[in-house]
């Protein structure tokens, strides 16, 4: 059971799961760190199966098996490293009789975030990122933090965090909409580290090549093929004919190319227009809503959202992004986005849930 917990309060905590490896001391370094910074508790949760099948505990450490004194270890150890890290931290422990992703969404209902590693002691080490993150991230009802990247990024050493804008978040009204979580969740941290925040939007624009152009510019070609086709079988006739043939098609050639260069011009000045109209209403619905002044950089960006958020990760402490939690779906929630820059990120990556 958690220890050190008021009785009839409701009190919100900065939750992190251990298991003994490298990865979750990682995370609780960075959970410890955290909760210091948001004046917040830290609960340090270990699963441990063993404790249902099981179903007592010895009174004595000697009457006690090897798996209920190695999560006892793991737990205690966890607890003096988080004081250290953040001294005269509120730290508390729970051993928790269940497999892992139950026990921290369990945990996670009274979260102000959620911590983990990239992956645990029991995960291959071919795995990007291990089940129990994974499963988290995609399920909780709270802030996800996974921590991963490089070691740099991960101790807090590029003062920025970035957070990416979707563009369904755009506001329909005229008036400020206040900040989706994902943006106040990231503003929040910002604001607490003392850096910046980097707003990322990525935006895409059909080229010339799409399959209607170029079905125009082969029946183009066709047309010009058989105007050719029809000249004189008369040399000098065919002399005669060709210099304004040639002259012709080449004209008639370069004008819907010339028009469409025009308009996939002008349409990637309107999406690049779109985009950063995007960033100021998000982010001055954010400033609207009272929240401290955070600097701001605005970056929309042309590519895919993956590329431009795993780009922007290698400069960042955190990534922050937002996963719709849709009612009475009860499978993996997250996105190929999502999905892809916890794998890959070179920071640790913040998953919050959007209604």
């Amino acid at each position: 059971m958690p220890t050190g917990e008021a009785v009839g309060t409701v009190e919100l905590f900065v939750v992190v799961g251990v298991d003994g490896s490298d990865a979750a001391s990682d995370a609780l370094d960075w959970a410890a760190e955290l909760a210091g910074r948001r004046g917040l508790p830290l609960r340090v949760v270990h699963a441990s199966l063993w404790e249902r099948y099981e179903g007592y505990v010895a009174g004595t450490a000697a009457d006690r098996p090897a798996e209920r004194l190695h999560s006892e270890a793991v737990l205690a150890t966890a607890a003096e490293r988080a004081g250290r890290r953040v001294p005269a931290l509120k730290v508390m422990t729970d051993l928790a009789a269940d497999d892992a992703v139950t026990a921290l969404l369990r945990a996670g209902q009274s979260a102000e975030a959620l911590v983990v590693g990239s992956r645990g002691r029991g995960e291959f080490a071919s795995l990007l990122l291990g089940s129990v993150g994974l499963g988290i991230a995609a399920r909780a009802q709270c802030p996800v933090v996974v921590v991963r990247g490089r070691p740099e990024n991960v101790h807090g050493g590029m003062n920025r965090v970035v957070v990416g804008i979707a563009e369904r978040e755009r506001p329909s009204e005229r008036e400020p909409a206040p900040p989706s979580a994902a943006v106040a969740f990231a503003l929040r941290e910002a604001r607490l580290r003392g850096g910046e925040l980097e707003a990322v939007h990525a935006w895409r624009c059909a080229g010339p090549e799409d399959h209607g152009a170029r079905e125009n510019h082969r029946a183009h070609e066709d047309h010009t093929a058989r105007e050719n086709h029809r000249a004189p079988q008369d040399h000098t006739a065919r002399e005669n004919h060709r210099a304004p043939q040639d002259h012709t098609a080449r004209e008639n050639h370069r004008a819907p190319q010339d028009h469409r260069a025009r308009e996939n011009h002008g349409a990637r000045e309107d999406h690049a227009q779109r985009a950063a109209e995007l960033l100021d209403e998000t982010l001055g619905g954010a400033t609207a809503a009272g929240l401290p002044p955070v600097p701001v950089a605005h970056r929309p960006v042309e590519g895919s959202a993956r590329k431009a958020l795993l780009d922007a990760s290698a400069h960042a402490d955190l990534l922050v992004v937002g996963a719709r939690r849709r009612q009475g779906h009860f499978g993996m929630q997250l996105g190929l986005v999502n999905h892809a820059v916890l794998h890959h990120a070179k920071c640790p990556v913040a998953v919050v849930p959007v209604s």
